[in-house]
Parts: C-alpha cells; structure tokens; sequence
C-alpha cells in the first residue's frame, strides 16, 4: 500500500462539531514551535488565561485550557471536585448529562438523576425538589446547551437553585462558550468546562476549564488524591499558576495554544456580544428558510440554542441517505440525531467561523435540492426569499 500527504477535501461543517476553523487561526499553527517553559510560550500563557477569562466572564484565577478534549475538561471538573461517598445531582435531558453520571459514579459517589425529556431544557422546579429530597447533595451538575438536542436550559436559575443550598456547581459549556450569553462570575458557577471546536472555530483537541475560588478550596482540602494524575488540578496549578516560575506538569500543546490563543483573540475583536447577536441573526435566518420549506423544528423557540439547530426529519426520508448526498455532492456536513433522537432529527451547526450568511443560504439551497428529489414533501423556492427577507430585516 501507497502511504501519501494527507490533503482531505475542503468541506463546510455545519454538524454538531468541529466547526470551520478560521484561515487565521490554521495560519497560528504553523509558527515556529518553541518550548513549553520558554518565557515567551509563558507569556502566551498568560494571554491565554486573560482571553479565557473574557469568554468565560470571570475572574477566576484558575482558569485554563486543558490539553485534551472537551471530554477531558469534564473530567476534570469532576475528578477534583467529587470524592467517594458525595451525592451529586445531575440533571439530563440528553446525551451528556448521562456522561456526567457517568463520571459521578466513577468517582464512587451517587448521582441523583433529575431527567427531562430530550427536547426539552432542565426543569428548575424538578432540581429544587431534588435538593428537598437530597438535602445532603454537595453538588449539581447540568449542561448549558444540550448539543445532542439543540436545547438551551436556564442556567442562572439553576445556578440559583444550587447556591440557596450552599452546592457546588458543575456546568457543561462546551456548546455555549462564545455562542450564547455564559456568566460564570454573576450566575456563581464553580467549574465550568467547554471546548474549542465548537463557537470559538479552534481546532479540536483542548479544553478551556474555570474553576471559582471556592471550588479551589475543595480542591485543596481533599483528604485523598485525585484519581487522575494528568487531570489533578493541584498539580496543574503549578504549571498554569500565576507565579512566574512555572513547573513542569506535561508539555503543553505548543502549536495548538497558538491557534487557541488566535480564536480567542478574534472572539476579543468581535466582542461578547455582537458574537452572540451572529449567532442569533443567522440561526433565525436559518430557521425562517427550513420552515418556509416546510420542515419543523424540533425545539420550542424559546428553548432553542441559535448555533445547534434541532431539524425533524420529513416521514418517509432516508436521514442518513440526505446527509451523505449532501457531503458528497455539496461537500456539506450536518449531523445526525443522537441517542433518543436518533434517526428523528438532524442537527445543523451555525458555530463560531461558520456561523454566517454564506453558510445558512447555502446549506438551504443543498437541502432543498437533495429534498425535492426524494420526494419529501417540502416546498420548493421559498427558502432563500424566506432567509433574504430575515437577514435583510436584521
């Protein structure tokens, strides 16, 4: 066999994630390498906590990329937080709320299920009653914005819900972080984790975490050590730390931490908030052209994320057959629906670098094409007037 370069086709990723990654923050990869301990890397450090810092809208000193996935980031916040014996509510109302669980229980404490409907956000009311039945629970943990659903639940009631009872908060922000508004200072989340292949437009492969002042001091009070040695925060914090020598921990990513620090400077220049008024603008066009199309979604508009929209699939189509047409004949990627969903949705990402005017009218265009040869029955030629019409009232 014939081993050559990699040189895969360019496509448009409009899935669940990763998402387009920015010509500037590929440029930041390919600078020089230099050392993990080399002063100006530290200096880049320091910038990347500060820009964290903004996305995450905090003041939290232990704030920090992991150098892992999302799913690492979560893990994380649990392995330092939660010891055998604690009681953790968690909530779920679809697929990570069941992997936070997954994490309680393998840390040997016990989780108190709240569950929803997937589709549907996290019941404040169900969590409060939660806390009556559970008044020994230490923690709640939920996810921001459900990505197996495109729901968005309350997190500041939620956050409340918690603090009445003096509980630590764990929050799944992979999907949120610069999509949609995240206060962790002013909601009083303790720990706080996301990833970069989502709104940020950063290559996958690293985990943004925060971790409040209060979640540090149950850190630093175990009586044992954390189950994992890379995750272990009191380790970490030497290498991350704000002191200006710095110990060795592992060798940081070099070059993905230049492409991180690139997104977060470009989330800095565009701001929090016209950030999320993008996302909004182009997931109402969106959604005006799917439904002038004759496809419904599948969440309540008030409960809808703006960069992960939730699409019912028309009775009688081939799901997957639609969404292999479109990767390859339009080389578009949207994803399919998960777990409960699975098979009933598609989910259309409008993240970070590809959430824009281009990709919402092209991706109705494709859809709309592969549609009306299958027969479904969709109205033809009013999706782009629909989501002209929207952008052009924006």
């Amino acid at each position: 066999m014939s081993i050559r370069s990699f040189n895969p086709t360019v496509r448009t990723l409009m899935g669940p994630g990763p998402s387009d990654v920015s010509p500037r923050v590929l440029g930041a990869l390919s600078r020089p390498t230099i050392g993990h301990l080399d002063p100006l890397f530290v200096q880049l450090m320091d910038e990347i906590k500060a820009l964290l810092q903004y996305a995450f809208q905090t003041r939290n000193e232990l704030t920090l990329p992991v150098s892992a996935p999302g799913s690492a980031g979560m893990e994380a916040c649990f392995v330092n937080l939660v010891s055998p014996g604690d009681k953790v509510i968690v909530c779920q109302n679809g697929v990570f709320g069941g992997r936070m669980k997954e994490n309680v229980e393998r840390c040997g404490a016990t989780a108190v299920m709240v569950q929803d409907d997937w589709g549907q956000p996290v019941s404040t009311e169900k969590v409060s009653a939660a806390f009556e039945e559970h008044p020994d629970a230490s923690i709640l943990a939920f996810v921001h914005a459900e990505t197996s659903t495109g729901v968005r639940s309350d997190a500041a009631a939620l956050c409340r819900r918690a603090s009445e009872r003096g509980a630590l908060i764990i929050v799944d922000a992979v999907t949120s972080l610069a999509g949609i508004e995240l206060l962790v200072d002013d909601w009083g989340a303790d720990a706080v984790y996301s990833g970069t292949q989502k709104c940020l437009s950063c290559i996958p492969g690293i985990s943004p975490v925060t971790f409040s002042e209060r979640a540090v001091d149950r850190i630093k009070k175990r009586d044992h050590k954390v189950q994992s040695w890379f995750l272990d925060m009191q380790l970490v914090m030497g290498y991350w730390g704000g002191d200006s020598k710095r110990a060795y921990h592992h060798t940081a990513p070099v070059n993905d931490l230049y492409a991180l620090h690139e997104s977060l400077l470009m989330l800095q220049e565009e701001g929090l908030e016209e950030s999320h008024r993008r996302h909004r603008k182009n997931h109402e066009a969106l959604v005006a052209g799917l439904e002038a199309m004759g496809l419904a979604m599948a969440v309540a508009a008030e409960h809808r994320l703006p960069q992960l929209n939730s699409v019912l699939i028309p009775e009688g189509v081939d799901e997957a057959a639609v969404r292999s047409a479109l990767l390859q004949e339009f080389d578009l990627e949207i994803g399919a629906g998960l777990g409960a969903l699975a098979g009933k949705t598609w989910r259309i990402g409008l993240m970070g670098y590809a959430s824009n005017e281009r990709n919402v009218l092209g991706c109705l265009n494709a859809l709309e094409a592969v549609l009306g040869r299958t027969g479904a029955p969709i109205t033809t030629g009013a999706a782009l007037t629909a989501a002209k019409q929207r952008f052009e009232a924006a």
